[in-house]
């Protein structure tokens, strides 16, 4: 007879799951005997919150739960970021951790800690296992909670005895289809109507609209419609193609150059807005544009967001049905188009400016300029962020990978090797702090052990920059933040991979180049100037007049 564990790896493998991330333990052994005799790849990483990183990716790029393990007590703990960063980035993925027998206590309460109770505020379900033959009901349950809308983390604890218990009950539950509810047609008429009544609609496309099953329908709306967009951080690549239809990343919360369209604006249609993410823009009680929620869920109603129409049901059909109602129907706004013009002139400004050590500008420029169009670009928190969301331009979905929900630092490179696992044809670049590197910097072993292609450029400030900014910006003194930093091409070389550093604004790209042309896992160091963090996100848009009636 199987015994629990084998049964549980059967689960995941009638699940599709071709990789599991983790550092197991000995509460696990049962469970690594079985995936030895499977098809199941075990990716071994340094540490399990790149684990969950790295399980939490596959999620968001691939709509099915990526899997992760760990043991017990410090182990499962070492999950929480990772679990949080699903949970607010609704990416779709199975935790699973191991736990001391359940019917007997030959160690005491020896690392014991109620790992089930701590992952509650952090998943969609959490559930420790108590008998082998609950274990197929109990994982397709886990993938069905953790891939319905809205999409997210599950936690399952597997106890030593539970896994080594033999089972007669071996039959595995069947995978189905999830078919998501359909929007009313009376919440679609209304929608259409007040569109086609507005005089200035304009699109906005948030987290949840950024799936991989929603890139066609979006992209056919936009194309149908001819209705002019913007996005959210994490909404950034959602539609396809360049299209000059597209007015910016909303970057900032307000006052930045794409909020002149917010303005000018007289009705907002935010699909897959999720509050999670910090504000896009912030909706005013009386005078502002009214905003349409188009949603897989109703709006959470926020001080900063409350909209006055909401069409609830699948996005791919909303859109879909409304693009239908609305196609020929819809005359251009010409105002909006030239503030287009405005808006990309001042974004772009300075962004081949040769000074040494670079300017953000200047990285987001060069990167692109290194980057084909279905490369992924995968980014770390830090100040950057801001400015890969204001200035790069994606083109294919999915290309642009940013954390505006939970923003932890320590994602960047773990993110960036499950892109390169799952697209090992393409290329893909991990742009890090060096804060935010450090944290997980680790993981060059795995990327290297792994055989990668991948290239890591650290942006070189020697301090956690962004929190440095807003204390300058907040009128504090500067204190606390700085810090020193090994010799990152040193490093690199340590763990088998190969060192770069940039010393002239004229090398990026040609190093960058040559770090993709050689293969492997490549750093890059590059020293960066951040006094453009107020120079422009403070200074000029605290000066900036608003263009709101351009024409």
């Amino acid at each position: 007879m199987p015994k629990g564990s084998d049964l549980f790896v059967a689960a995941l493998e009638n699940e599709g799951v071709e990789r599991i991330f983790g550092v197991p333990g000995e509460e696990n052994l049962d469970m690594l005997e079985s995936l030895r005799n499977s098809g199941i790849e075990l990716i071994l990483t340094r540490h399990e919150q790149a684990a969950a990183f790295m399980a939490a990716t596959h999620g968001r790029l691939t709509g099915r739960p990526g899997v992760c393990l760990a043991t017990l007590g410090p182990g499962a703990l070492n999950f929480a970021t990772g679990a949080a960063y699903a949970h607010l980035g609704a990416m779709p993925m199975i935790l699973v951790t191991g736990q001391k027998p359940l019917m007997n206590a030959k160690q005491a309460r020896f690392q014991i800690v109620d790992i089930v109770g701590s992952m509650k505020p952090l998943t969609k379900m959490t559930r420790q296992i108590v008998s082998a033959g609950s274990i197929p009901a109990i994982v397709r349950d886990a993938f069905r909670v953790a891939t319905e809308e809205r999409p997210g983390p599950v936690h399952l604890e597997l106890p030593e005895d539970v896994a080594a218990e033999e089972t007669a009950n071996d039959v595995l539950i069947p995978r189905h289809a999830l078919e998501r509810p359909v929007a009313s047609a009376a919440a679609l008429d209304l929608a259409a109507e007040t569109i086609r009544a507005a005089q200035r609609p304009l699109v906005m496309v948030g987290a949840a609209g950024n799936r991989p099953s929603l890139v066609e329908p979006l992209s056919r709306f936009v194309a149908r419609t001819r209705l002019p967009f913007f996005n959210t951080q994490m909404g950034k690549g959602a539609v396809t193609g360049g299209s000059n239809l597209y007015m910016g990343t909303a970057a900032l919360s307000e006052g930045d150059y794409v909020h002149e369209a917010v303005e000018r604006a007289d009705l907002i249609v935010a699909i897959g807005h999720d509050t999670v993410e910090k504000p896009p823009f912030l909706m005013k009680s009386a005078g502002g544009p009214k905003v349409i929620h188009v949603g897989y869920q109703s709006a959470t109603v926020e001080q900063v967001y409350h909209p006055d129409i909401e069409v609830i049901g699948d996005i791919g059909a909303s859109v879909e049905a409304l693009g239908a109602r609305l196609e020929g129907g819809l005359s251009g706004d010409e105002g909006m188009l030239a503030l287009r013009r405005k808006i990309f002139a001042r974004i772009n400004d300075r962004a081949e400016e040769d000074r040494f050590p670079v300017t953000p500008q200047r990285i987001v420029h060069d990167v692109r300029k290194v980057m084909p169009e279905d490369g992924i670009v995968c980014l770390d928190n830090g100040m950057y962020k801001i400015w890969f969301a204001r200035n790069y331009r994606t083109h294919v979905a999915n290309t642009l990978l940013l954390d505006n929900a939970l923003a932890t630092m320590g994602a960047g490179l773990p993110s960036a090797m499950m892109a390169a696992m799952l697209y090992p044809g393409k290329r893909v670049m991990a742009v890090c702090g060096d804060g935010g590197f450090m944290m997980n910097s680790q993981e060059m072993e795995t990327a290297v052990r792994l055989g990668l292609n991948l290239v890591v450029v650290i942006l070189n400030d020697s301090a956690y920059g962004m929190i440095r900014w807003k204390q300058a910006v907040d009128g504090f003194p500067d204190f606390g933040m700085s810090f020193g930093n090994p010799d990152f091409v040193r490093y690199a070389e340590s763990y088998g991979a190969m060192g770069s550093r940039v010393t002239a604004v004229e090398d990026l790209v040609p190093t960058l180049e040559a770090a993709f042309a050689g293969g492997g896992v490549h750093l890059v160091e590059v020293p960066i100037d951040y006094s453009e963090n107020t120079r422009v996100l403070v200074d000029e848009l605290r000066n900036r007049k608003p263009d709101v009636e351009c024409a």
